[in-house]
């Protein structure tokens, strides 16, 4: 800095840095004269020249601690949407960076020997030490300043002196640190093990290859970033690390392993390094990301797992949004919330696609078994980004390949092939989730239950199931939950029943039963959800003596004569289904009900049989299920609900949730409908896209057993995908059937399939057809930052 020095302040890393003389109080518009940016990669660099080029008279200044050609990776992947945004910013910088890109259209991915490829992706890629000299060349001829080999002052400082801060300082950001207590930031640490190496030749295509060792699986991810060089990234669950000795080894010892394991992808050749070092991946989430006139930006803010290859992409996005934001708003504040409310939601759908990918990798060894083009298929989707009907339009012939080893007749999307439980042949793999009326009077169903439920099977569905039906009074939710403990209840159910036979033939109907436990005696959904009546409560038990909220009726703790009277009670429901006509019956045991609440240890605080243990917590719900089963008709299929995570500390896991899907096994289950939560009302539940099928996809991969999924499953290019990738045999969607009781009618128009997967009402028929819509245009690119 110019000046005497008169002043030392904490630097960074903890270093003394110097203060000026005569600080400038921070510019209070939105178009800051002077810039402070810590870190020189991509991320600073670009907002630097971003800035820059949009107002000479900046002063912009970017410390970068590291030397101008110092990189710790090789290649670097970016998107045609992100092209399009730096193009249109600025073509300086995207004329030069067209000039070094290797393009390629084609994944290649190799299981067990076989390789499939896959193309029409679009990928562009060059080498990340070639991107940071062309944003320095853009930086230095537009004026920016840039030291180099330079600690940035302490961010308090340069807040003081400067009119914006920007901190892109990566993962390790000091900064945020600093602001820790205004920013809030979570990191999570994963699971495996990985090391960022290179090769001296260009793969074909990105690649993806499994290794299966005697110490276990090991992946490559490789991809073309030069006319002769690739980028290769290693790795490996920790444990597979570990076994396999490489946190015993050097670096070169470890690189010369690796080029070991993978020699058929390399052809033979070595790898190289650049400082690499083995290192488990972090996501950064910082609840803020700003304070004052202090930015975060890029993987300071926020971080997706390498596997979507979206680091890069997503800090030149920030830096577009926020130098558009800061021209647009009327002062920083506004500007730094604008750029917040724009970025923050599509970095949290990014990386939740990241953390599907990332997973799905730790879990790798689930998938190994799967038919080579499914294990492929299955791959390529994994984020969730890419779809069935999304790689059809990329690539139909290997969609269409990967449909025909799964069993589709030519034309025939997945979701509508049918599938077998037991006796009872479903004619499509759609499922209408059961959703709770709160509509009967003394627990008997009653017009609106035959119209939502007549509804919903004369729509297509391949399965209609009905709501939680409660095995007596006391087992109710609500005043206006429904039975099956009277005869009365059992013929209204037989009414619908047999509507659903007679006028939507194809359809089956199913039943769910259960009891409320510790939830019960609460007001109607809409008048306040878990709420306690104001008046005629009836007395809760559960299997311990724990409200669900704190102003909650406190349950009694079920004495062995009660569990045998509730399990009879259950025994009851079930024959009266049965005499209704039911196809299916589904035994509840998630979301916190009293089956639910002995499988959860955050619940089931017992100290005798059936409490402690797992196997001890199962022993009720078992008990129940092998009453039920004993009188339902054994042709007939029983499936058994789950909540697969409580989403709370302490709770039920996914490895438990296996072993509770194996335990029900056992005993005769034909398929577990996998949900998650609602156990406890302190969860903290990861929502998002379809955020409940992992559980479904490990239950089905580890046990071999059929599974439903469900949660947020909203469209029929998600069932088909999840369906063809083996992630599950069935999808249960509960709101888009509220919001379209006809959808899978409809998803089969849109789909222009008109086969035995699907059978349109006759006085429906003429509305088989799509209708026309109005015209739309296109809305205009966000980030337009002039010519």
């Amino acid at each position: 800095m110019e000046g005497a020095v008169t002043v030392p302040t904490k630097g960074a890393r903890g270093t003394a840095r110097p203060a000026p003389t005569s600080p400038q109080l921070p510019n209070e518009t939105s178009h800051p004269l002077r810039v402070a940016i810590i870190g020189g990669g991509p991320a600073g660099l670009y907002a630097a020249a971003l800035l820059k080029r949009l107002d000479p008279t900046r002063e912009i200044t970017v410390w970068e601690r590291n030397a101008p050609d110092d990189t710790f990776g090789f290649g670097v992947v970016l998107s045609d949407e992100t092209l399009g945004g730096i193009e249109h910013a600025d073509p300086t910088v995207y004329a030069a960076l067209q000039t070094h890109f290797t393009r390629w259209d084609d994944i290649d991915i190799v299981h067990r020997a076989a390789r499939q490829t896959s193309g029409g992706h679009g990928f562009a890629a060059l080498g990340r030490k070639r991107l940071l000299e062309i944003l320095h060349d853009r930086c230095r001829a537009l004026g920016v300043e840039l030291r180099f080999r330079s600690e940035a002052p302490y961010p308090a400082w340069l807040a003081e002196t400067y009119d914006l801060v920007i901190a892109a300082d990566g993962v390790n950001s000091a900064t945020r640190e600093a602001y820790a207590h205004v920013f809030r930031p979570h990191v999570a640490t994963h699971h495996c093990r990985y090391i960022w190496l290179a090769a001296d030749f260009a793969f074909d295509a990105f690649r993806f290859e499994v290794a299966e060792t005697e110490h276990g699986v090991m992946q490559l991810h490789g991809y073309p970033y030069a006319p002769d060089a690739s980028t290769v990234i290693v790795e490996m669950h920790e444990d597979v690390w570990r076994a396999a000795g490489f946190d015993e080894v050097d670096e070169q010892e470890s690189i010369a392993r690796c080029a070991k394991i993978f020699a058929d992808a390399l052809g033979g050749r070595s790898l190289k390094s650049n400082k690499s070092a083995w290192t488990t991946f972090r996501t950064v989430v910082n609840e803020r990301w700003s304070h004052e006139n202090v930015v975060l930006l890029g993987d300071a803010a926020h971080t997706a797992h390498f596997s979507i290859g979206s680091g890069t992409k997503l800090a030149v996005e920030d830096a577009l949004a926020l130098a558009a934001c800061l021209e647009e708003q009327p002062d920083i504040p506004a500007a730094l919330r604008a750029y917040e409310e724009e970025r923050k939601p599509v970095v949290a759908s990014t990386q939740r696609a990241a953390r599907a990918s990332l997973e799905w990798f730790e879990n790798l060894g689930l998938y190994l078994d799967q038919p080579s083009r499914q294990f492929a298929f299955n791959l390529l989707t994994r984020s969730r980004r890419v779809t069935h009907d999304n790689l059809r339009l990329r690539d139909a012939g290997f969609t269409e390949a990967v449909e025909r080893d799964f069993g589709c007749p030519a034309g025939t999307p997945p979701m509508f092939t049918p599938f077998r439980l037991r006796g009872l042949t479903l004619r499509n793999r759609v499922v209408v989730s059961p959703m709770d009326m709160y509509s009967a009077t003394d627990g008997v169903p009653g017009d609106f239950h035959l119209v939502h439920l007549g509804a919903r099977a004369l729509g297509g569905a391949g399965l209609v199931m009905t709501e939680m039906v409660c095995v007596s009074p006391e087992g109710r939710i609500t005043p206006g939950c429904t039975g099956l403990y009277t005869g009365k209840q059992g013929e209204a159910w037989r009414r619908i029943v047999q509507f659903v036979h007679a006028q939507a033939p194809g359809t089956a109907i199913g039943v769910q039963l259960g009891h409320s436990g510790r939830k019960g005696s609460t007001r109607l959904m809409w008048e306040g959800i878990d709420e306690p009546l104001e008046d005629g409560n009836w007395p809760l038990v559960a299997p311990s003596p724990l409200p669900y909220k704190p102003y909650s009726q406190t349950p009694r703790e079920l004495t062995r004569s009660q569990l045998t009277d509730i399990r009879e009670q259950f025994t009851a429901a079930a024959w009266r289904a049965a005499r209704a006509g039911f196809d299916l019956l589904e035994l509840h045991c998630a979301h916190g009900y009293l089956l639910s609440g002995f499988l959860s240890p955050l619940t089931n605080q017992r100290t005798d049989a059936y409490g402690g243990s797992l196997e001890k917590r199962l022993r009720f719900p078992l008990e129940v299920f092998d009453a039920i089963r004993s009188v339902w008709p054994e042709e007939r299929p029983m499936t058994v609900r789950i909540s697969a995570t409580d989403w709370a500390e302490g709770g039920t896991t996914a490895e438990d949730a296996v072993e509770i899907a194996r335990a029900f096994a056992a005993h005769g289950a034909d398929a577990i409908d996998v949900s998650t939560g609602q156990v406890v009302a302190d969860e903290q539940p990861e929502y998002g896209r379809s955020y409940q099928t992992p559980y479904a996809d490990r239950i089905r991969h580890a046990t071999r057993l059929p599974v439903v999924a469900v949660g947020a499953i909203s469209s029929w290019d998600d069932v088909n995908s999840l369906i063809l990738a083996g992630r599950t045999d069935l999808c249960a969607l509960a709101r888009p059937h509220l919001y379209d009781p006809h959808w899978t009618l409809h998803a089969a128009a849109e789909q222009d399939y008109d086969g035995p997967g699907v059978a349109w009402p006759a006085p429906y028929r003429a509305g088989s057809r799509r209708p026309q819509t109005g015209r739309t245009d296109a809305p205009k690119p966000r980030l337009s930052l002039g010519s």
